[in-house]
């Protein structure tokens, strides 16, 4: 788990170049087809701002902040792009207020988070995660340069290091008794492990990988969450394997645990 002032950084970070994003947008560009198959590009700017509305003012704690997201979202969805984008800017400069304000008990306190009962400081690096995506579900459809390295391209890369175990055992199937290596090449270099022992799970070193798959950061986390088609990406070398042909093939296609 990252530390309190990496998670704040990662977030700021997020908020900053999400922004920037958006206030370059044209008016016809708010309505394009994001990635998220039931979002234009406006609906994923009202659920950045719904999200973080949701979030201004509640502590860490056992309840549920986001069960009123539906009715939070339902105010934001009549507001114009100029409007949506200054309330954007407003509520996310008040979370990092917030964050910054808060003691180092409250936001390492128990809570609740969008991944089971953790704590609030865990809550937040799922932010990060979540940020960083939705600006590429921006970003790529519009053809614009994404900013793939640093921290929270990393914490975001750490989200599905942590499933990777749920993906390799449930989504890719690898048979018992073998293990996948996850080659990640940059802008975020990273080498992945799966060995399957009954159950699969991440270890430190695979001395010998049934398959070995390839990407780059981008390709292989669009992928896992669910963004872009396998087929063109395999279609398009952007992702590839060597070993075991059709393990490697099936890992290729069966990345996604996230929409």
């Amino acid at each position: 788990m990252r530390n309190r002032d990496e998670i704040i950084h990662g977030l700021r970070s997020c908020f900053h170049s999400f922004g920037s994003t958006i206030d370059d947008l044209t008016a016809d560009q708010w309505q394009v087809q994001s990635l998220c198959p039931e979002w234009t590009i406006k609906g994923v700017v009202e659920h950045a701002v719904t999200f973080e509305t949701l979030l201004l003012g509640w502590r860490p704690g056992l309840d549920d902040p986001l069960a009123a997201v539906a009715a939070v979202a339902s105010g934001f969805a009549g507001l114009s792009p100029s409007d949506l984008r200054h309330r954007y800017h407003d509520v996310v400069n008040q979370r990092l207020f917030e964050l910054e304000a808060m003691t180092d008990e409250e936001f390492d306190a128990p809570s609740f988070t969008p991944v089971g009962q953790a704590t609030y400081a865990r809550f937040i690096a799922v932010r990060v995660f979540d940020m960083w995506v939705h600006e590429r579900d921006i970003r790529v459809p519009l053809g614009l340069p994404t900013q793939d390295a640093g921290v929270a391209a990393e914490m975001s890369l750490d989200e599905v290091e942590g499933s990777i175990g749920y993906i390799a055992g449930k989504k890719i199937r690898v048979p018992d008794g073998q293990g996948i290596a996850f080659h990640i090449t940059g802008p975020v270099r990273r080498d992945i492990y799966v060995k399957v022992d009954g159950r699969a799970a991440r270890v430190e070193a695979l001395r010998a990988p049934d398959a070995t798959i390839t990407a780059d950061s981008l390709t292989f986390m669009l992928l896992a969450c669910g963004r872009i088609d396998p087929q063109a990406a395999v279609a398009s070398g952007r992702i590839t394997w060597t070993g075991d042909d059709e393990l490697g093939n099936r890992a290729a296609r069966n990345l996604a645990f996230t929409m």
